[in-house]
């Protein structure tokens, strides 16, 4: 049986988007239980199963519609947007919640940048599959590894936009005033539309104008290249 030549492609992205999405969640979940508060475990939600964590909306719907939206219209997939179903947390239930909830934030964003990293040293022993699988293969498992770097790095750089409901939004209310705080966190049920905004409508509507987008890309890059030294590989070329 002959496959389209853009299956394996897909196969390697989608497993490398589910590794990191997995994770980054159920990490989530173990430092809030480890900080005390057990409602992601009583949940459920302390499972490396990804059905656990999706959501219909943000990890199929919309995705699906961009995903097919650009395919119809332009061709090609220029960017993606989505998310998984959030952890609960309940932040009074942890020892020390304004802290415990900067912990439990940061938890995610960490756990990917590990990923990245540990994907950098998984290219080193990869080298030596040549002597039991095909080129093909051996070509499919380097280009899974770079897809798990760049993914880990774009979710977990992502994550740390100081916006609410982002972990970024949640770390930067830990670390600002009581008084500041509480009504920037009251952005939180907006955050999100104003995050679909600056990334998916702002560069349509203001010709190319997509300062966020430009900013990850360009961090994103540099920090391809931080794990390409930190496991080894000498950085970019």
């Amino acid at each position: 049986m002959t496959f389209p030549s853009w299956l394996p492609e897909l196969a390697a992205a989608i497993l490398a988007a589910v590794i990191a999405i997995t994770l980054h969640e159920a990490a989530h979940g173990y430092a809030a239980l480890a900080l005390g508060d057990d409602t992601a475990k009583r949940h459920g939600r302390l499972s490396l199963n990804p059905i656990r964590h999706v959501d219909p909306i943000g990890t199929l719907l919309i995705p699906g519609v961009l995903l097919i939206g650009q395919l119809l219209t332009l061709g090609q997939v220029e960017g993606m947007f989505g998310w998984a179903k959030p952890v609960p947390v309940n932040i009074l239930r942890l020892r020390d919640p304004r802290r415990g909830m900067m912990l439990v934030a940061a938890a995610g964003p960490l756990t990917n940048f590990a990923l990245a990293w540990i994907a950098g040293l998984l290219a080193h022993p990869a080298a030596g599959l040549g002597d039991f699988l095909s080129p093909d293969s051996v070509s499919w498992v380097y280009r899974f590894i770079g897809l798990s770097i760049l993914a880990n790095l774009v979710l977990g750089l992502f994550n740390l936009l100081p916006v609410p409901p982002l972990d970024g939004g949640r770390i930067l209310a830990g670390l600002l005033p009581a008084r500041l705080a509480l009504p920037y966190m009251r952005l939180e049920p907006f955050g999100l539309l104003l995050v679909i905004a600056a990334v998916l409508v702002l560069p349509r509507v203001a010709d190319g104008f997509d300062p966020i987008g430009w900013a990850l890309r360009t961090v994103v890059a540099d920090g391809f290249d931080l794990i390409l030294t930190l496991s080894f590989h000498g950085g970019r070329a």
